[in-house]
């Protein structure tokens, strides 16, 4: 017989000095054995901020669901190990070395390029939420929780925005009223009527000028009395939930902007160069899941002088999240780096105007690991944060003695991303970029945003099972880590696949409603009780698979691209 059990805190990880606690007692549901664990580290056994082997991608057993857990995790202390002398040394993490490359962000032709990578430093962080659509725009959720891409909206040389009327001309925007039906009333510079041309024009690189949209609705944002409005192809109003804008930015308690990187490793860099170059033969149609794959793989770098250091790990897509370093607490708990960000002008409270650079301390509050394995083209999705973040919603777990555990909402401690003891409404974006500047979202001020993990570990929080199987894997692993290591203080949410056989979103399994609260703040999960504390009604959020459709490496991997946008090869 189960007992129901109410708890008001969780005890602490070892060593841990931070708001966000995950209890210790969670049923072993994941175990890792010693032997296992010892055999992660590259000494053979654990050492304080040891380097630690990659997972072996090519011989994943694929057992669900705790050995998707153990590569996820693997692979996190992988990337964050100090960065041996085959990778390059110099100081750095591994994620940081030669053998791994920042992405460039998009020029206006959809372009990016790799970017050698310097270490213990940080290159073109964006101040922007990342999260994009199937084709590569950003995305909103409507009160129905479907996901809606948004056409960037065009700019005439004087400021305004354009629209194209029924007879295929751009016109200026002079005012736009919203009529009794809820639709859009549009007039020019001159006052004079437009009659849109409603169906957008579909700017993003995997689309053509004026093609009909399919899945998911792209819609077209205007501005009314300074409030963003959202329409679809047929010029109906979208209702979107509160707070939810395309570009949103993410402004912590410290102040500071939140900044976005891209990585990949080498032998995502030599399939992308092999497969748009032509130089692999026959042209993959996913990304490397097998031993053959992979020598194809390493059979085309060797011609180009490159060798792996660990070809085994596949193909390894890495997007970070970072914060300022200066005013946060317990900044000993953090892996940091150095970065050039931009400066503002702060004087104007409703517009933040870029008017230089620094290099300042950053600090990783949020990391996805994606990666290859056998029998998963999809790729395993798995996220991490800094225990420091943001609070949890209510939970539930199974603990040693097979009770189940309620643990309560609280927002008491000191948070990154959090007011002490904040209030709801929760993930609700202040801020927007607008070109270069960063504007608020009316009727709200540039400032922080009080964020909630609403999915405590990647799913509702009453999956008491999932949330106790990913609990176990952490624990396990915790217990085993030498004390004061700085990995430690980051823990994994989830990890998020597709059963094989099955192109995402079909079939996804795992922690299937996996966010990063750093990542994906303002498109996860939502409450939609009258009182948010505790929540006792949710929307639906997106996740992985919401946005990283298909087996296709230029579908599945925005940053990947066709053959004329994305990344383009390294020679």
């Amino acid at each position: 017989m189960k007992f129901v059990l109410l708890v008001a805190s969780a005890v602490a990880g070892a060593g841990m000095l931070s708001a966000q606690t995950i209890p210790s007692n969670a049923q072993g549901a994941c175990p890792v054995t010693a032997a296992t664990f010892n055999s992660w580290f590259a000494s053979g056994t654990p050492a304080l901020n040891g380097v630690v082997n990659p997972a072996n991608s090519v011989t994943f057993p694929a057992i669900p669901n705790c050995s998707f857990y153990a590569w996820s995790k693997q692979m996190f202390l992988w990337l964050n190990s100090p960065a041996p002398a085959s990778y390059g040394g110099g100081g750095g993490r591994i994620f940081d070395s030669p053998t791994f490359y920042d992405v460039s962000p998009a020029n206006s032709a959809g372009q990016r390029t790799f970017i050698p990578h310097t270490a213990n430093f940080v290159h073109v962080p964006v101040p922007r939420t990342p999260q994009a659509g199937p084709h590569g725009l950003p995305v909103i959720i409507d009160k129905t929780g479907r996901m809606l891409e948004v056409e960037p909206p065009q700019i005439a040389p004087s400021g305004t925005q354009l629209i194209r009327d029924t007879t295929g001309t751009l016109r200026e925007i002079g005012k736009v009223t919203l009529a009794p039906n809820k639709k859009l009333v549009f007039a020019d510079t001159a006052g004079k009527a437009i009659t849109p041309l409603l169906a957008p024009t579909f700017k993003a690189p995997l689309l053509k000028a004026g093609a009909a949209p399919t899945t998911p609705i792209t819609v077209q944002k205007f501005i009314i009395g300074g409030i963003p409005i959202f329409i679809d192809p047929a010029g109906n109003v979208i209702d979107v939930e509160q707070g939810q804008a395309d570009g949103s930015v993410l402004v912590a308690q410290n102040g500071s902007l939140i900044y976005y990187v891209s990585m990949v490793n080498d032998v995502y860099a030599y399939f992308l160069t092999g497969l748009k170059d032509g130089g692999i033969t026959p042209a993959p149609t996913h990304f490397p899941t097998t031993a053959s794959d992979l020598a194809a793989i390493t059979t085309f770098a060797s011609h180009h002088g490159k060798t792996f250091p660990d070809p085994n790990a596949l193909t390894i897509e890495v997007k970070s999240s970072w914060i300022e370093a200066a005013g946060l607490p317990n900044l000993n708990t953090y892996i940091t780096a150095q970065g050039t960000i931009p400066t503002y002008n702060k004087t104007n409270p409703n517009s933040w105007v870029p008017n230089g650079q620094k290099t300042v301390q950053l600090a990783l509050v949020g990391m996805h690991v994606v990666g290859s394995t056998a029998q998963h083209p999809e790729m395993i999705w798995a996220t991490f944060e800094h225990f420091g973040n943001a609070p949890n919603g209510a939970y539930s777990y199974t603990n040693a003695s097979n009770a189940t555990v309620q643990v309560p909402q609280t927002t008491a401690g000191t948070w990154a991303f959090s007011a002490s003891g904040g209030t709801g409404p929760f993930n609700v974006a202040k801020a927007s970029m607008s070109g270069s500047d960063v504007v608020p979202n009316p009727p709200a001020t540039i400032g922080p945003a009080n964020v909630m993990r609403w999915n405590a570990f990647g799913m509702p929080g009453s999956t008491t099972a999932s949330n106790t199987q990913v609990m176990s894997i952490h624990n396990a692993i915790a217990a085993m880590m030498p004390s004061g290591d700085v990995r430690s203080n980051y823990y994994m949410s989830g990890a998020t696949w597709t059963i094989p056989g099955n192109v995402p979103p079909a079939g996804q399994v795992g922690t299937n409603q996996l966010t990063n609260s750093t990542l994906e703040t303002f498109v996860q999960a939502s409450c939609t009780s009258a009182s948010q504390s505790p929540c006792t009604a949710f929307a639906p959020g997106l996740n992985c698979f919401s946005c990283h459709t298909s087996t296709t490496p230029g579908i599945l991997s925005h940053i990947f691209g066709s053959a004329t946008t994305g990344l383009k090869p390294l020679f």
